[in-house]
């Protein structure tokens, strides 16, 4: 797992996918998320695109594409349901799934020990 300074988290699969989502203290941040609004896919991105809109009872907030790539699946349970964003942000609640164009981009996040350091 890699994270950004947005509260991202990235998962790469062995086939070079990328599972992107947010963090358990960016949904506690957010508090209670109330819409997700997912985008179209296939979808080309470029970093810092805005790929996913958050509403919750606090704010409303974007998610960034954390990288360049295409979106190729997006996480359809959350329009239905957008309170699992705050019930498994690390799991069940991920965003899309990007392929990615350069591997070693990934290089440049943050380790779980760099980002728990990061929030403290």
């Amino acid at each position: 797992m890699k994270y950004t300074e947005e509260h991202e988290w990235l998962d790469i699969d062995d086939e070079g996918v990328v599972t992107v989502g947010i963090t358990a203290h960016a949904a506690e941040q957010l508090g209670d998320v109330v819409f997700v609004e997912l985008p179209d896919v296939p979808k080309t991105v470029s970093k810092d695109d805005e790929v996913v809109v958050i509403e919750s009872v606090k704010a409303a907030s974007d998610i960034l594409a954390p990288i360049d790539g295409e979106i190729i699946e997006v996480n359809e349970a959350l329009s239905d349901e957008p309170a699992k964003v705050n019930d498994d942000p690390e799991g069940d609640a991920w965003f899309f799934r990007m392929t990615i164009e350069d591997p070693s981009a990934l290089d440049d996040f943050m380790d779980e020990a760099a980002y728990k350091k990061f929030i403290a």
